[in-house]
């Protein structure tokens, strides 16, 4: 099982319920096609860099996950297939960029704990 991060951006036009249904959607497939959820943050509604489909802003999520190599195509082709979402990009972590994220995780757990 290889070791992968999303990072993906949903349509500012969605409702609170509609986001959270579309999140869990996504997740839920990954599941099903036996990946290990490692850790899923959200980030929330930002700026984009530049206007994507005519809009400003979008809902920034991401997953961290395991899985076998052979179920990205078919998880990116739902991305492809779900209006609601605007951008995606998946990448495979190396042992550097894993060592990365888990230092990621230590300090944003001890902020969402304030909350």
């Amino acid at each position: 099982m290889n070791h992968y991060e999303t990072v993906f951006i949903l349509n500012p036009v969605l409702s609170d319920t509609q986001v959270k249904e579309t999140v869990k959607k996504f997740e839920d497939y990954l599941v099903s096609k036996g990946a290990e959820m490692i850790w899923k943050e959200d980030w929330g509604l930002k700026k984009l860099a530049y206007p994507i489909q005519k809009k400003k802003t979008g809902f920034y999520h991401l997953f961290e996950f395991k899985c076998p190599g052979e179920a990205i195509s078919a998880y990116e082709l739902e991305f492809r297939r779900d209006d609601s979402i605007m951008r995606y990009l998946t990448v495979k972590l190396d042992k550097h960029a894993a060592a990365w994220a888990e230092k990621r995780k230590d300090r944003v757990k001890p902020s969402k704990a304030k909350k």
